[in-house]
């Protein structure tokens, strides 16, 4: 039996233990794929001092099975620092594998530790075994670090500083794995082919070490932290109430000193003719008042200090709470490094992985969001993006390809690039596959921009792959990072040119605590848009807005994008007089762009997101609210649940006419119902009787007519006789038979001129017929004149 089945082990310090593990097993993930390829003394100096301090701290934990291997390990890392055994790929490998077995155990609870160690106390033997032949075999002359052809390596550059750990190594074994593995083997005691050093040395002192460079790390539950951020949200709110109570001081001031005036006035007045009756009361009350406008002057002053102290303190409680939320990028590529060297060795190719911005700041939520992102594009750059070592050479490249991985911060933004010196992406072959896959028409493929064809590399299922591999192939890696990015308020974009690699681009917030809103005002109460999905904010006349069937559009970058007033969207009241110009927002999803009209732009705002309690459900079009500096509350837009509403709303639903809808109808204005399946028939004759005063309503045929006049009221119905669902007569014959809309004049507009056509419309119960062969402006208002009169 060993220690560890004997004597029970505090669990505080199991868990300090599996701390342990994790921060060295990360160090010596990295540091072994770094130093494959740059082996000097400093870059594997690090490496012996992770495998000491993790056999250090389980000789002291008492779990004697971790010791044997962590000390072989570190014995393989000596010898290499010294000179005397190169870190061959084999001998990277077999390292490799034992800190998977190490970072395997970090991931277990504290309780499993003990058992597992004792069941994969054969495994540990065994790999220790194989360690300790690296230092027995011949030493082989290190000449080139890169594995054949078929087996290339990858390497961070030295300046990137990450930290991996063994979720990109392929599925590593678990410590139960190891257990189950495991053949018998007799108890090795405290493993003797160790040296023992100083007992509290080796734990204690990279502790130390580690607090020390850090500053010092304290475990904080995520609920804490939230309700922490809360809090510092709120302090910061409560902090602008201040400046209320700094004005109505100042308002008192300015009101004592009022009230003093007419005292001052009359006491002097008195005075000069000589009546003193009352003077001396009056004196006294001025004395007070002037004392009282002493006290509130000096008051503001203390008052005002007080006010941006505290404002400052609030200031910096918000920054440093939202701070404690950052970590550096490095903390999210755990395993990047070995994957890539993994992958290349896989594929036959040469890759070396740089990262830079490494300590970008970046928030805990985001970054852990961006890991199966990041690691869909890397696996897709390496497979289709990097060519053979052959291919590379032929094509005037070096052999090894290099693949950058950058992170830093741009106007407010976190902005992620991979970037390849690979294949690239043709955009012919691209255009092609795009029409094969019958998502365009070729003519309108070849209009396509390159910014637009790359677009539909990010569709579902869409793979410019010749082949699928088990690494990628399928079309779905691209979606993943698209969905992410979108998620959580992003952008992403792709860039590239056959045979100059590609460029991989994601714009992400900052935080997702914190949010870049505009400011919006809908009907006198404020609305939230988070920046990153806004298009672009116009202010248009009315003569920039056209309509189509009553619909509104203007034109941007020669696109018509239809709009729609919000406060019809949100069912408010319409302004009673629109203003000479109009703010537009323009939205977007992945298949429509709208605009949508709001009463004014409020300006940018950066909003503490205050999650919704979820008992409210789904609301639509709202995301999550916040609090204003002024205590006010706000809601926050959900873009994509708008976007849709408003789609469903201009495709379906009633509109209002933007600039026109607003307006209250005077009274008498006549209105007319026009139903023809003709675009081009209705836009004429709506134009020609809005012209001349009427308020015209259109259909496409006659159960959508139908359909409008049993919902609205109307003082004429001029419609078309062959339309699709109904046609008119049938309309013509439906309405008169209706004991509500019988006595609606009815005007048919046709082509059919001849006169049994005429008398059949007739006979349906249509008061005037017009046929389009004589059709002109006069006679068409000459005939709603006769019907109606005038508007």
């Amino acid at each position: 039996m060993t220690d560890s089945t004997r004597t029970p082990i505090d669990p505080l310090m199991l868990d300090l233990f599996r701390v342990e593990l994790e921060n060295n097993t990360r160090t010596l993930e990295s540091g072994l794929v770094t130093a494959e390829r740059d082996q000097t003394p400093e870059r594997i100096e690090p490496l012996m001092r992770a495998a000491h301090s993790i056999k250090g701290a389980a000789r002291i934990v008492g779990l004697t099975a971790a010791v044997t291997l962590a000390h072989a390990m570190e014995d393989v890392l000596s010898a290499a620092q010294q000179g005397k055994r190169p870190l061959t790929s084999d001998a990277v490998d077999r390292l490799l594998k034992g800190n998977d077995f190490f970072a395997a155990l970090s991931r277990l609870d504290v309780s499993e530790l003990p058992a597992t160690l004792e069941r994969a106390t054969g495994e540990i033997q065994a790999q220790s075994d194989q360690l300790r032949v690296l230092l027995t075999a011949a030493p082989e002359p290190l000449t080139d670090p890169s594995p054949p052809p078929a087996a290339a390596t990858t390497a961070a550059p030295p300046s990137a500083g990450t930290l991996e750990t063994e979720a990109a190594a392929g599925a590593p074994l678990s410590g139960k794995d190891f257990a189950l593995r495991a053949e018998p083997a007799p108890d090795t005691g405290a493993n003797n082919t160790s040296v023992a050093p100083p007992v509290a040395s080796p734990a204690s002192r990279p502790r130390a070490a580690q607090d020390k460079g850090e500053g010092g790390l304290v475990r904080v539950r995520a609920e804490n932290m939230n309700r922490l951020m809360a809090l510092a949200g709120e302090c910061l709110v409560q902090s602008q109430t201040v400046k209320t109570v700094y004005q109505s001081l100042l308002r008192l001031k300015k009101d004592i000193f009022e009230v003093e005036k007419p005292l001052r006035h009359s006491l002097e007045s008195q005075a000069k003719n000589g009546d003193g009756d009352g003077s001396d009361s009056l004196q006294e009350t001025l004395t007070r008042v002037t004392e009282a406008e002493q006290t509130v002057a000096q008051d503001i002053v203390r008052f005002e200090r007080f006010s941006r102290r505290l404002e400052h303190l609030a200031h910096r409680l918000y920054n440093e709470v939202i701070s404690s939320r950052m970590v550096p990028f490095s903390d999210g590529l755990h395993g990047f490094s070995r994957m890539v060297r993994d992958l290349a060795r896989e594929t036959g190719k040469q890759v070396r992985f740089e990262i830079a911005g490494a300590a970008t700041p970046v928030d805990r939520d985001i970054l852990e969001r961006l890991e199966a992102p990041l690691s869909h594009l890397i696996r897709n750059a390496i497979d289709h993006g990097m060519e053979t070592p052959a291919d590379r050479q032929a094509a005037g490249k070096p052999a090894e390809g290099t693949l950058v991985l950058e992170a830093r911060h741009v106007a407010g933004m976190l902005n992620i690039s991979l970037t390849d010196d690979g294949r690239g992406i043709n955009p012919e072959d691209l255009r092609g596959k795009v029409v094969e896959k019958g998502y365009v028409s070729p003519e309108m493929a070849g209009s396509l921009s390159r910014a637009e064809l790359f677009e539909f590399l990010f569709l579902p299922g869409f793979s410019t792959a010749k082949t699928v591999t088990e690494i990628s192939g399928r079309g779905v890696g691209l979606d993943v990072v698209f969905n992410m990015a979108h998620e959580v308020g992003g952008t992403v974009r792709v860039d590239a040119e056959a045979g100059r690699g590609a460029r991989f681009h994601l714009q992400l917030p900052l935080t997702l605590s914190v949010l870049r809103t505009l400011l919006l005002s809908i009907g006198d109460e404020p609305y939230a848009l988070p920046l990153s999905r806004i298009d672009r904010v116009l202010s248009l006349t009315r003569a920039d807005i056209r309509e189509i069937e009553d619909r509104s559009y203007c034109t941007l970058d020669e696109e018509h994008i239809g709009i729609l007033d919000a406060r019809q969207l949100f069912q408010l009241p319409p302004v009673p007089t629109p203003s000479a110009t109009f703010s537009i927002v323009i939205i977007s999803d992945r298949l429509n762009r709208y605009g949508l009209v709001v009463d004014h732009v409020i300006g940018e705002e950066s909003l503490v997101v205050r999650p919704l309690d979820s008992r409210l459900g789904k609301i639509p079009n709202i995301s999550a609210g916040a609090i204003l500096d002024d205590g006010s509350p706000v809601v926050i837009f959900d873009v994509d649940d708008l976007v849709r509403s408003i789609h469903q709303l201009l495709t379906t639903g009633k509109l209002q006419k933007v600039g026109k809808g607003r307006q209250t109808l005077p009274a008498g204005k006549k209105r007319i119902l026009v139903v023809d399946d003709s675009l081009t028939v209705r836009e004429v004759e709506r134009r020609l009787l809005e012209n001349a005063g009427y308020d015209v309503t259109t259909a496409v045929d006659g159960v959508d007519g139908w359909n409008i006049m049993t919902a609205h009221s109307f003082d004429l119905l001029i419609s078309d006789v062959d339309m699709p669902r109904m046609n008119g007569i049938e309309l013509v014959r439906t309405v008169k038979a209706d004991p509500l809309l019988k006595d609606v004049p009815v005007m048919i507009v046709s082509y059919k001129d001849r006169e049994e056509d005429r008398l059949r419309g007739l006979e349906a119960g249509a008061n005037y017929y017009l046929t389009k062969g004589s059709f002109h402006d006069e006679s068409l208002l000459t005939a709603v004149l006769d019907l109606i009169g005038g508007p």
